[in-house]
């Protein structure tokens, strides 16, 4: 049976206006008008250029956006078999299973945002690997790693793609040491935060914290976890995922080989996002994988619909 996974971009999928383009495409007042009661603020200012320069601000609109995208695809008839997400997107991935209510998810990424700002001071962030297979770049990191100058291997979405995690001065090492082994990709990446990495272990406890006043359900879409590549049932465990996945590596490419495995053939990603497309595509030797962003979504509801009769 063909099933269909939706996916959810991290930070750095960003765009400024994408909550405003996104409600030029559907109507996302009803989510707008909700958000800013939750928050109370006005949720459109928030995608601005100058607001996406905070944490927080790129984290809610991440979630409003993938959460109405996908809630409109759900009531075209589209349902997905899977969802999943990347970073913050686990939240509106959760949101979407059914697991986490929409008006909790937006006050654990407030606050998950706030903490992340917080965490480290500026010279702090992520940058992009490619070419060069894991066990070089461990070599990189390893080497230049040290307590004055940390720096993690964070995201692990490819065979020859890594996302490194640390202070601007260790990945700069780390980048230049990569060039010179031959890497094809080297580059620092618009997130102000060392994500996925011990850094922000003290704020994934605080926000683990946050939970326990909070309700999960158990899904009724498939969550699977962008940080294990494993399909989580238990709201509890998906509450520690949400909470400590800040901390922890992702295992992307673990998350969509274990998609394919189970039959995915078709993977959409939800606004503003577009590399997941990509790095779907590496794994599914047969299926398709496409960005809301970049297809009209009555693109997207025909081939949905496609696959389901098909």
């Amino acid at each position: 049976m063909n099933r269909i996974l939706f996916t959810f971009p991290g930070q750095g999928a960003q765009i400024p206006g994408m909550l405003h383009e996104l409600d030029r495409v559907i109507s996302c007042k009803h989510w707008f008008d909700r958000a800013g009661d939750v928050l109370g603020e006005n949720v459109l200012t928030l995608d601005t250029a100058e607001a996406l320069g905070r944490t927080r601000a790129v984290q809610l609109c991440i979630l409003i956006a993938g959460v109405a995208c996908a809630d409109w695809l759900i009531r075209e008839k589209s349902m997905p078999d899977f969802v999943s997400g990347l970073s913050i997107g686990a939240f509106p991935a959760a949101v979407t299973s059914g697991a986490l209510a929409f008006d909790d998810a937006l006050r654990l990424v407030s606050l998950r945002g706030e903490l992340m700002e917080n965490a480290c001071p500026a010279g702090y962030g992520l940058s992009a690997i490619g070419g060069l297979p894991e066990r070089s770049v461990r070599e990189l990191v390893e080497a230049v790693h040290s307590p004055e100058h940390p720096v993690f291997v964070a995201n692990l979405n490819a065979a020859d793609q890594f996302v490194i995690a640390g202070s601007d001065e260790a990945m700069r090492r780390v980048l230049e040491l990569a060039r010179e082994k031959g890497a094809t990709r080297t580059d620092r990446l618009a997130v102000a935060v060392p994500s996925h990495c011990p850094l922000l272990g003290e704020a994934s406890r605080i926000l683990a914290g946050a939970f326990h006043d909070i309700r999960l359900r158990r899904p009724s879409i498939a969550y699977l976890s962008g940080s294990t590549g494993r399909v989580l049932w238990q709201p509890e465990r998906i509450a520690d995922d949400l909470a400590f996945n800040m901390a922890r590596p992702l295992h992307w490419a673990d998350a969509m080989t274990a998609a394919y495995e189970r039959g995915v053939r078709l993977a959409v990603e939800m606004p503003p996002g577009s590399v997941l497309t990509g790095l779907a595509k590496r794994i599914m030797e047969q299926g398709e994988a496409i960005a809301c962003q970049q297809q009209p979504l009555q693109t997207v509801l025909e081939l949905v619909r496609r696959l389901k009769t098909g």
